[in-house]
Parts: structure tokens; C-alpha cells; sequence
């Protein structure tokens, strides 16, 4: 018998098993459907394997390893503080391992049927797995792709051992003497910082006006200040124009303020950007609609232009965020079992890991009245608070963006230790529709970071005990 003769039935066939495909699979499966899910590379997609996980996990080290070498300002000098970057990716990759493990072992116990290979999508009910040996035809009543993106390459770039990706970044070997990174948004400069505090010496060419355009410039410029501190030289309205490889080394080029500048360096990492991975599958014969950039277009129950089929996380419309992938992915996976549930994007928060780190969730000040609201705004600063005091971490403050109205919660920015960790009370108050009053009213613990929330309500109530206003 050939393999693959005889078509497999299934209720749901999910391809891709990042934070999207696995979890609108084992969500699928909850709800009764019979479930598989195709993946040709490693379970867990980018974000677990060469994204989000093993790109804080070295970060961490890096916090750890600057941590270490000792605070002057807190009495702590320390002597011979020695970084093993082998045990370091080991580490990180420790952290991936469980992971990964850990999204199987929540598959094949929800009864997912795991299948290796490529996808190639015949018609809107039928799709052919291909591995090196044999291929597949599984019949479908619901498809729901979750293919993710690859990192976008400059033709004048073009990848080699020292021309790299984030993939590539987060492999190497050694930490390098000199790192450039050409682009300043968020997994630039988040690697950028993170191999700073390995003890590299970085240069970040942006071609913007400023690094990080997802977040508003008061934000970005502590970045840029906690930058300075660990020597990250920061080129904005640049433009990168090509790179000679040498025998241990790489010699990049870029242009600023009309003058051509030459920069040495050891790897030279490329972060312009994530294109959808949407070619190649067979998709435009199916008659999938597509927007820009070869993003598919979805409804709010990220239903494609075929009925049966969905598409969700990065190859949709909206941030690549994997928080956002998991959203959707639920979404999907219930409306595939007849659920009303469509997507509502008011509350989903963006993250970077910066030094200190950003965060944000619903409207800034400006998109808020942008969008027509009259707005209050409350902002309480970090080196008001007693924990950030004692942790010796005063950069930063919380942002509240309420409707004048009725104080309700729109909107809320934080730049500081923890942001990330923050937010989530921030985004649940948004999520509730709770106002500024409801926010000022919950008994924060003292002294914790949490209480700068509590702070900046008060101060967009006129209210504040902590601070001095007109």
C-alpha cells in the first residue's frame, strides 16, 4: 500500500504550532471537535523555539550578569565576576526544552493528533502533508492556519555567519566583542540591550525618526537614557547601505545627515521587520483574500474569505504579538463550534524588555483624542515609590488615559522595572471597564510597585497624596 492513498477525516485541522496553532487546537479539542495539528518544524513555533522565550531568558542572564559585577550606590563592589556563555545558552535552552515538552505533552493529553510535515492546501476541504518520505491527504470540515512569520531580509544584507537574524542572535557561540543592529524596534533593541549588559559594544542604526515607534517618545527616551548608560551608541534617521564580511568580522555602512559612516563590528544583526508566511500553501488557489503585505483578511471571528477556514496571529492584520496569536486562536476555535465569540482588541497589552521596560495597553493620550475622546490623564512617577526606592529603580512612571466624562480606564502606559509584570492589573481594569475612582480605591499592598497604579489614578482625579500639583 502507498502512503497517503487514503484521505484521513478530521473536524479541525490546525497548521502551525506556535502560540496560535496549539492553543486553538487544544481549545478545538475542549470543545469536542477531533483535532490535528501539522507542524514542519519544531512544536512551539518561533515564539517558544527562537522568539519570546529564549530571547528573555538571555536577557535575564544578562540582568543577572550586570547585577553581579555590583551597585555602588547600594555598598556591593564585586571582583573577577566571569560570564560561561555556554552554560548561558545552555540555560536558555533548558528554559526552551521544558517548554516545548510541556506543549505536547498539553496536546497529546487534549487527544491532538500531532503530524509532522508541510502543509499544502488542495482545495477549502482538503490539504497534503509532505515530509521527506512520504505525503499525506487529510479532509477537513474547519481549517484554522497559524503559520507565523520569518524575519524579512535585506537584499544588501543578505544572510551569512555573520550577517544574522533574531534566530541567529540567539545562538551564538560567544558574545561579541562589537554587535550593530540595524533596526531600533522592539527585538532589536531588546537584544541590542541584552547583549549591552553580556558586554558587547553595540551600535543600533535606525532609519526612523527614533527607536521603538510602537511607544510614545516620553517612553522611548528612557530607554534611550538606560541605553547611553551601557554605552549603546543609537543612530537614527539613518540608512543602512550594505555590509563587507571580512575574515573574523563584518564592516557595515550606513548613511546620516548626509555622510557616509563605516562601523567594524564582530556579526551585524537584522531586525527590519516580520513578513507573514502565507506563500507558499496554496492558499490563492483556494480564493483566500489577501490585504498588504501578504496578510490574510479575516473577519472577527478571524474567519477567512472561505467560510470554513480562519486565520490567526502573525498573518492576520494587527501587532505580531504571541499573547495576540493565543487570543485569537480561542477565538477561532470557538466560533468553529458554534460559540458568538469575535475579537475585541481594546485590551491587548505590547511588551518590550528593554532597560527599564515598556509597556502599553489601550489608547495612549494622543491616539485617545485622536479617536475623539476628551481625555484626563494621571502620570506617577517611579522615584516617588517606596519599593522602586529600595530596588534602586526610579526610572520610569505609570501613565493612566481615562474618559473626562466618566473616569473610565482607556488606556495606560508604563516605562520602569516590572512594566511587564504591571500592565496585566491595567489591562483587567480596561478589560472590566473600571474607571480611574475604582483603580484609586483598591488597596495596593505597601511598598510594592503596584501602588504607582494606584498613584497615577489619583493624580488624574486631581487628587494625589504623594505628589505636589498646581
Amino acid at each position: 500500500m502507498v502512503v497517503g492513498d487514503f484521505p484521513i477525516e478530521v473536524d479541525t485541522l490546525v497548521v502551525g504550532s506556535g502560540p496560535g496553532g496549539y492553543v486553538a487546537a487544544i481549545r478545538a479539542a475542549q470543545l469536542g471537535q477531533k483535532v490535528t495539528i501539522v507542524e514542519k518544524d519544531t512544536l512551539g513555533g518561533v515564539c517558544l523555539n527562537v522568539g519570546c522565550i529564549p530571547s528573555k531568558a538571555l536577557i535575564s542572564v544578562g540582568h543577572r550578569f550586570e547585577h553581579a559585577k555590583g551597585s555602588d550606590d547600594m555598598g556591593i563592589t564585586a571582583t573577577e565576576v566571569k560570564l560561561d556563555f555556554s552554560k548561558a545558552q545552555e540555560f536558555k535552552n533548558s528554559v526552551v526544552k521544558k517548554l516545548t515538552g510541556g506543549v505536547e505533552g498539553l496536546l497529546k493529553g487534549n487527544k491532538v493528533d500531532i503530524v509532522k510535515g508541510e502543509a499544502y492546501f488542495v482545495d477549502a476541504n482538503t490539504v497534503r502533508v509532505m515530509d521527506e518520505n512520504s505525503a499525506q491527504t487529510y479532509k477537513f470540515k474547519n481549517a484554522i492556519i497559524a503559520t507565523g512569520a520569518r524575519p524579512v531580509e535585506i537584499p544588501t544584507f543578505k544572510y551569512s555567519k555573520r550577517v544574522i537574524n533574531s534566530t541567529g542572535a540567539l545562538s551564538l557561540e560567544e558574545v561579541p566583542g562589537k554587535l550593530v543592529v540595524i533596526g531600533g524596534g522592539y527585538i532589536g533593541t531588546e537584544l541590542g540591550s541584552a547583549y549591552a549588559n553580556l558586554g558587547a559594544q553595540v551600535t543600533i542604526i535606525e532609519g526612523g525618526d527614533d527607536i521603538l515607534a510602537g511607544f510614545e517618545k516620553q517612553m522611548t527616551q528612557i530607554v534611550k537614557k538606560g541605553l547611553k548608560k551601557k554605552g549603546v551608541e543609537v543612530v537614527v534617521k539613518a540608512s543602512a547601505k550594505g555590509v563587507e564580511e571580512t575574515d573574523n568580522g563584518v564592516v557595515v555602512t550606513y548613511e546620516a545627515k548626509g555622510e557616509e559612516v563605516k562601523v567594524e563590528a564582530d556579526y551585524v544583526l537584522v531586525t527590519v521587520g516580520r513578513r507573514p508566511n502565507t506563500d507558499e500553501i496554496g492558499l490563492e488557489e483556494m480564493g483566500i483574500k489577501f490585504l498588504d503585505r501578504g496578510l490574510i483578511d479575516v473577519d472577527k471571528q478571524c474567519r477567512t474569505s472561505v467560510p470554513n477556514i480562519y486565520a490567526i496571529g502573525d498573518i492576520v492584520s494587527g501587532p505580531q504579538l504571541a499573547h495576540k496569536a493565543s487570543y485569537e486562536a480561542k477565538i477561532a476555535a470557538e466560533a468553529i463550534s458554534g460559540e458568538k465569540s469575535e475579537v475585541d482588541y481594546l485590551a491587548i497589552p505590547a511588551v518590550c524588555f528593554t532597560d527599564p521596560e515598556l509597556a502599553t495597553v489601550g489608547y495612549n493620550e494622543q491616539q485617545a483624542k485622536d479617536e475623539g475622546f476628551d481625555v484626563v490623564a494621571g502620570k506617577f512617577p517611579f522615584a516617588a515609590n517606596g519599593r522602586a526606592l529600595s530596588l534602586n529603580e526610579t526610572d520610569g512612571f505609570v501613565k493612566l488615559v481615562a474618559r473626562k466624562e466618566d473616569g473610565l480606564l482607556i488606556g495606560a502606559q508604563i516605562v520602569g522595572s516590572n512594566a511587564s509584570d504591571m500592565i496585566a492589573e491595567l489591562g483587567l481594569a480596561i478589560e472590566a471597564g473600571m474607571t480611574l475612582e475604582d483603580i484609586a480605591m483598591t488597596i495596593h499592598a505597601h511598598p510594592t510597585l503596584g501602588e504607582i497604579s494606584m498613584e497615577a489614578a489619583e493624580v488624574a482625579l486631581g487628587k494625589p497624596i504623594h505628589m505636589i500639583t498646581k
